[in-house]
């Protein structure tokens, strides 16, 4: 887990990485952060539109493959031209909230019967991921929070992130993965830095 203070610097490098990238300027140096940073962790950067909060942006690495500090910058690089929208630009950097969610290891979810994953998977904890060959999606732990989701519909929607049918996780070729996510967030546009508590429900 990582301390407040060390969650605002994720916050705040995030917001100079998207803010130099989009203006074209030099990128931070990632030397004389502290030790956390240089520990490898899944993590994914989400920017929101403020005040109206739409989705602009939303893009991780989901494995802990490097260092958080490469992970935030390689991340918020990409979440300024997420494919689903068109690519960021200047005018909107004030008008923007920037949020990252730094990953647990994914762990796979063992099962004799896909019934059982409504008892493993908790809503407002956990993230998930759905892998069957070469389809593979994730949701965020924030998302079905946000959606209203219980776990049947938060597995049907990662499923179908993966570009798999709603009922895949049926299926036992299907893989499903969980993990945890410690989520870290401006209250406005370059003001407030405050840590995102899910409100944990089962469903």
């Amino acid at each position: 887990m990582l301390t407040k203070k060390e969650g605002e610097e994720t916050v705040k490098l995030a917001r100079e990485i998207i803010e130099k990238y989009t203006l074209r300027e030099k990128l931070p140096n990632l030397e004389n952060y502290t030790d956390v940073f240089d520990e490898k962790r899944g993590v994914f950067v989400t920017i929101h539109t403020h005040p109206g909060h739409n989705l602009r942006g939303c893009i991780g690495i989901p494995e802990p493959i490097m260092p958080l500090k490469n992970a935030i910058m390689e991340a918020a690089i990409s979440a300024t031209h997420d494919p689903r929208f068109p690519p960021l630009k200047e005018n909107e950097l004030g008008n923007i909230i920037i949020e990252v969610t730094i990953l647990t290891k994914p762990e796979l979810v063992k099962v004799n019967k896909p019934q059982e994953y409504l008892e493993k998977i908790k809503i407002g904890r956990d993230g998930l991921i759905a892998e069957q060959g070469f389809y593979r999606g994730l949701l965020l732990p924030q998302v079905p929070v946000e959606q209203g989701w219980n776990v049947e519909e938060f597995l049907s929607h990662t499923c179908w992130k993966a570009g798999l049918p709603f009922d895949a996780w049926f299926d036992k070729n299907t893989k499903i993965y969980k993990f945890e996510g410690q989520i870290f967030t401006e209250v406005k546009p370059k003001n407030g830095i405050v840590e995102k508590k899910l409100n944990e429900h089962s469903c």
